[in-house]
């Protein structure tokens, strides 16, 4: 029983370390996506011509760079290692923030389209790390990992806007060059951190594990994962489709200075993030089920706010909303995917789940644009209120299956 005992501490130990090197990394890498997000909008908007329909492309393109990663980290894990494979994304990532400086240099709208697709890159090879973070630890601290990971984003949600609004005009006349240039750094700052993660490798061998691999088909029909991913895709689908068009509606639609908007996109951030430090707790204390409910109560309180108004506190209170209810139903979503396959089946179904996500969330990007530049801020807060009703009804579906099989 000592050495069981011993065993399970050394496991937690390991387990932590791995952690707490992981969330660093997701601090720094995680500072990018503000900063696009920010700024890449308005960037793409003054390189356009009369048609600014087009001016969140360059954000598409961020996006479609996740989806894509998000199916390359899978391959590159099984070669290189996720280690190897996370600094590898880091280096993509330098490598598009140089291209985006160079293309707003050159006033190219599709060349800094192409360097934010490689900065989405490295974002989809950075989505990994909340599930390299679960695979690395014990059953029971899952959760915990998820949300220390998404934790780590406060200082995602303070460093991404701040060098945002300090480097916008740093090489003026050249307006958001300088906040690319300045993200080239903090990619090699992670790789460093990153150089000592020792993480463990998957389990490869289904009868190591116990029981045979199923097929992936089989796997994602299941009631638990079509739950945890639609209800993924949809949190994660409708912070983007109203952070995307933030910022235009602020500055374009309303006026505020770029300034204001920034700030705004970093109250959203930290309300992504900030209450990771316990949203685990909430969901060991409540139930996933619950937890992941309520994000979508706390997304239709943002739809409200952003329609009562377009003074400057609508929007930076919709925004900070629409973080909370993202990181409840995100992490909850998360964690019910993580609990539908066992560990040799991680890879498959981790990259089937995040190449559908992350695709979802290009075209929310895009048709952000669209629907503003069409219908405008107001008809955008609309869509949350679907969306969100048919994930409560999934939640509240498996919650009656959870509760019929517990009682059976």
């Amino acid at each position: 029983m000592d050495a069981g005992l011993d065993g399970l501490q050394a496991q937690m130990r390991t387990a932590r370390r791995s952690v707490g090197l992981l969330a660093a990394a997701q601090a720094i890498l995680g500072a990018a996506p503000p900063l696009v997000f920010a700024l890449g909008g308005l960037a793409g908007y003054q390189l356009l011509g009369e048609d600014k329909s087009l001016s969140t492309a360059p954000l598409t393109g961020f996006n479609v760079g996740v989806a894509v990663g998000a199916v390359v980290i899978a391959i590159a894990s099984r070669f290189l290692g996720r280690k190897a494979s996370f600094m590898l994304g880091s280096v993509l990532g330098a490598l598009g923030a140089a291209i985006a400086a160079i293309a707003l240099f050159q006033s190219s709208f599709w060349l800094f389209a192409f360097g934010l697709l490689l900065i989405g890159l490295c974002g989809g090879f950075t989505q990994k790390i909340r599930f390299a973070a679960a695979d690395a630890s014990p059953s029971f601290y899952k959760p915990k990992a998820i949300s220390w990971i998404l934790g780590a984003g406060i200082v995602s949600a303070v460093l991404g806007p701040q060098l945002a609004i300090w480097s916008k005009d740093l090489l003026a006349p050249v307006l958001f060059a300088g906040a690319f240039i300045i993200l080239i750094p903090l990619y090699f700052v992670a790789i460093l951190i990153l150089s000592p993660l020792n993480l463990p490798e998957m389990a490869g061998d289904p009868a190591a594990a116990g029981a045979p691999a199923r097929p992936l088909g089989e796997i994602v029909v299941s009631q638990r994962f079509l739950t945890g991913m639609i209800c993924g895709i949809a949190s994660y689908a409708l912070m983007t489709f109203m952070m995307t068009g933030a910022p235009l509606a602020m500055v374009i639609g309303c006026g505020f200075p770029s300034e204001m908007a920034t700030l705004g996109i970093q109250w959203h951030v930290l309300g992504m993030f900030a209450p990771s430090f316990f949203t685990g707790m909430l969901i060991s204390r409540f139930g996933v089920e619950k937890v992941v409910a309520a994000g979508f109560v706390v997304l239709m309180g943002c739809a409200v706010v952003a329609h009562m108004g377009i003074e400057l506190w609508n929007f930076w209170a919709a925004l900070v909303l629409l973080g909370i209810g993202w990181n409840f139903a995100f992490i909850g979503s998360t964690a019910i995917v993580a609990s539908s396959y066992r560990p040799h089946e991680a890879d498959k179904v981790q990259g089937f789940h995040d190449i559908i996500l992350f695709t979802t969330v290009a075209l929310s990007s895009f048709s952000s644009g669209k629907v503003f530049t069409a219908y405008g801020w107001s008809f955008m807060n609309l869509i949350v209120w679907p969306v969100t009703v048919v994930c409560l009804g999934l939640v509240a579906a498996l919650m009656f299956r959870s509760r019929s099989a517990k009682s059976a």
